[in-house]
C-alpha cells in the first residue's frame, strides 16, 4: 500500500476552450512540477487524439496503468449527455475510465454510433447518463464511472438548471455502479457531505485543466496500491488519503447571481430576497452553495463534519500566491522564475504548497513575503469574494479593504492545525 497523488480530469489540445499545447510532452513536464503521479489520458474519444494515445502510451508495470516517460497515465475522458427525461433538459457531464486499451476501441466504436466524435475531445452525445454507464459496464464491468463537477448549475448530476435531485432519479438501479462523484470547484468534500446518499461514496477532485498551468488546482490521493484494480476497490471502499481543494468561494458558480448585473447573493440572502434578480426581474443562476442547502439533510448543517471521512486541505495555487507577493501577472516572468526556482529546490508545487517547512522555503524565496503568503493560505487567513454565475471569485492573500458581507474569510479546513502549518507532510 503507498499514497499516489492524481488528477484525473484533464482535456488535450482536440477539446474546445484548451490550449494547443496540451499533448503528452506538456502533460508529463507539469506533471513532475505540480508533484503528480498519476494523470487521466484525456479525451479518449476523440480519434486523432486517441491515435496519438495508442502511439505515444506504453503499458505499465502497474496494471491498468499507462506511462508517457516516467509519468503514469489511466485511460479517461469527460463525455456531455444531452437528452430529455422527466419533461425538462438534462445536461450531465461524465467522467469515464477503462484498464485496457482494447476497452476504449470497444467504447469507441460503440459511442460513434450514437453521435459526432471528431467535432469535440468531450463529445456531446444525445443519450442519457444512465444509459451512457450502461453502455460502459457491457465493455468492462471494471469501468469506473464518476459524476463530474457534480454541482454546477448547467452540466452536472445536481445542477440547478439542468440536473437531478438524487443518483436514483439519474441513474435509477444502476445508482449502485456509483462509487465516487467530483466536487467541482465551486464545491469542497464538506459541503458534499452534507447529503445522505453521498455518505457511502468517495468524493474525489480533480482540476478539470483546459492549460497545463491548471493541472493539480484540485487532487486526490489515494491510499492504496498503485495500479487499476486498486485504484476501482479504493474508489468502492472510500480508501482516499486527501483531497486538495480550490477554496470553493473561488469558483465561478458558488453563489447564487446575475452577472450581467452584478448582482451575487448568498444562500441566506437568496432564502430572503429570491431568485429572481432585482435588476432585470430574470431568473438568477442559482448557485452551489444554494442548491446544496436545498438537497442537504435538514440536521446536517453548515460545518458538519463527520468523523469517517478523509482529510481535505484548501490551497491557492502557487503561481496565484506568487503573483499576488510580487504584485504581477501570473505569466509574468518575474513570477514565472520564482515558480521555477521553488519547485526545483523542493522537488514540486505539492511540496512547496504542503510539506515544505517555512523556515527552509523562506531561506530559498526570494522575497520574504511569499514564505508569509504560503502561511496564510495554509492556515486560512485570507478573504475571498465569492464567484457567481460565470465569474471566478477572488482570493486576496493580502486584503485592502475590509471584509464585506460578499468577502468571506476562510476558516481551517479539516486537516490538523499542525499538518496546515507545514510541520508535518500531508502525503506522508
Amino acid at each position: 500500500m503507498a499514497k499516489f497523488v492524481s488528477d484525473l480530469h484533464l482535456h488535450s489540445s482536440y477539446s474546445r476552450a484548451t490550449s494547443r499545447e496540451l499533448n503528452f510532452d506538456t502533460l508529463a513536464a507539469w506533471a513532475k512540477l505540480k508533484g503528480i503521479q498519476l494523470l487521466a489520458s484525456a479525451d479518449f474519444t476523440h480519434p486523432a487524439w486517441w491515435r496519438e494515445t495508442r502511439e505515444k502510451l506504453k503499458e505499465s508495470k502497474n496494471a491498468g496503468f499507462y506511462k508517457y516517460g516516467d509519468v503514469n497515465f489511466i485511460l479517461g475522458t469527460e463525455i456531455s449527455c444531452i437528452y430529455s427525461q422527466g419533461g425538462r433538459s438534462r445536461r450531465i457531464h461524465c467522467l469515464l475510465y477503462f484498464p485496457q486499451v482494447e476497452d476504449v476501441d470497444k467504447f469507441n466504436e460503440r459511442l460513434g454510433r450514437l453521435g459526432n466524435l471528431r467535432s469535440d475531445g468531450r463529445p456531446i452525445i444525445g443519450i442519457s447518463a444512465k444509459q451512457l454507464l450502461e453502455l460502459a459496464l457491457e465493455v468492462s464491468e471494471k469501468a469506473v464511472f464518476i459524476p463530474a463537477h457534480a454541482w454546477t448549475p448547467w452540466f452536472s448530476l445536481y445542477g440547478s438548471n439542468s440536473g437531478f435531485d438524487s443518483l436514483t432519479e439519474c441513474f435509477g438501479d444502476l445508482s449502485k455502479y456509483i462509487y465516487a462523484i467530483e466536487t467541482g470547484l465551486s464545491s469542497d468534500p464538506a459541503m458534499n457531505w452534507r447529503i445522505k446518499e453521498l455518505d457511502d461514496r468517495s468524493i474525489v477532485s480533480f482540476s478539470d485543466a483546459h492549460s497545463a498551468p491548471k493541472m493539480g488546482r484540485e487532487l486526490t490521493v489515494f491510499d492504496s496500491d498503485f495500479n487499476y484494480n486498486a485504484l476501482l476497490k479504493a474508489l468502492k471502499k472510500q480508501k482516499i488519503a486527501l483531497t486538495v481543494e480550490f477554496f470553493p468561494e473561488e469558483g465561478k458558480y458558488h453563489f447564487t447571481g446575475h452577472r450581467s448585473c452584478g448582482v451575487r447573493h448568498s444562500p441566506a440572502e437568496t432564502a430572503k430576497l429570491g431568485i429572481i434578480c432585482p435588476q432585470c426581474k430574470k431568473k438568477l443562476t442559482i448557485g452551489v452553495m444554494h442548491r446544496v442547502e436545498e438537497l442537504a439533510e435538514k440536521s446536517r448543517k453548515e460545518g458538519y463534519n463527520p468523523k469517517n471521512r478523509p482529510p481535505f486541505k484548501r490551497l491557492v495555487p502557487l503561481l496565484e500566491i506568487l503573483a499576488e507577493s510580487f504584485g504581477s501577472p501570473v505569466n509574468s516572468s518575474k513570477v514565472v522564475e520564482e515558480y521555477e526556482r521553488l519547485t526545483n529546490n523542493f522537488g514540486s508545487e505539492m511540496n512547496v504548497l504542503l510539506k515544505t517547512q517555512l523556515p527552509d522555503l523562506e531561506k530559498v524565496a526570494s522575497i520574504p513575503r511569499i514564505g508569509e503568503g504560503i502561511r496564510r493560505v495554509r492556515s486560512g487567513d485570507i478573504v475571498v469574494e465569492p464567484g457567481f454565475d460565470g465569474v471566478y471569485g477572488k482570493v486576496k492573500i493580502w486584503p485592502t479593504a475590509a471584509k464585506g458581507e460578499n468577502q468571506v474569510r476562510k476558516p481551517p479546513d479539516n486537516s490538523s492545525q499542525k499538518q496546515a502549518e507545514g510541520q508535518v507532510g500531508l502525503f506522508d
